[in-house]
């Protein structure tokens, strides 16, 4: 039997007076426009590659205060220094501000009678309110690609902390001895840690002599 609501038939059962159909709690109604989800905002970051001759003095001196932060100012000059010259990676926020860094420069290494053309990789660091969130996998991966296109190899000496994220990547550690080629020739360093290799495939019974600089020579 139909029933009349103002001269209308009323709505089928379940229905209110306008036809919307209720639905079960827990379901949002036909008709019934819900809130909307509130929006998360990303970090809009910005990854490039640029020679050291291509930064600005501010760019510079950015990199150099980051190194100061993030390595609870226990980074010489002579380690500034050392990634100079070469390749950078730096990755900016949206403000413009320097969040992470890394360089890779060129070195020679000996190795079994050759001199090795080597992509030596310096100065990473990434601000530490912006750490674990993979911004140190994205320098090491844009310098990566400079070594695979530019060297026959790559090298770097890490601290422990960063040592994880390096063989994490494929890094591998050099099993062999080291050396470095000094002003007076020759000089063993069987107390040096060794360095952590990219791309390399030396047989570890030959010594890995590495060229001479001021500072860490590793």
């Amino acid at each position: 039997m139909l029933r009349f609501c103002g001269g209308r038939p009323c709505p089928r059962h379940g229905a209110d007076q306008f036809g919307i159909t209720s639905r079960p709690s827990g379901h949002a109604q036909i008709g019934v426009r819900t809130p909307p989800r509130p929006a998360y905002r990303r970090d809009v970051n910005t990854l490039r590659r640029a020679h050291t001759s291509d930064l600005t003095a501010a760019e510079l001196r950015d990199a150099r205060a980051l190194m100061d932060v993030a390595f609870d100012d226990d980074f010489s000059d002579h380690d500034w220094e050392h990634g100079l010259g070469g390749v950078h990676a730096l990755i900016h926020d949206e403000s413009g501000a320097l969040l992470a860094h890394g360089a890779v420069v060129q070195r020679r290494v000996l190795h079994d009678g050759r001199s090795l053309r080597i992509g030596y990789v310096e100065a990473v660091a990434v601000r530490p309110d912006r750490q674990r969130r993979g911004l140190g996998g994205q320098i090491m991966g844009a310098l990566e690609q400079v070594i695979d296109a530019a060297y026959e190899l790559g090298a770097l000496s890490a601290s422990d902390d960063g040592a994880r994220l390096y063989l994490s990547r494929g890094w591998q550690e050099w099993k062999g001895a080291v050396g470095t080629l000094g002003p007076t020739g020759v000089i063993h360093m069987p107390d040096e840690e060794p360095p952590l290799l990219w791309g390399a495939d030396l047989d570890p019974t030959h010594e890995l002599l590495i060229d001479w600089r001021d500072g860490d020579v590793y």
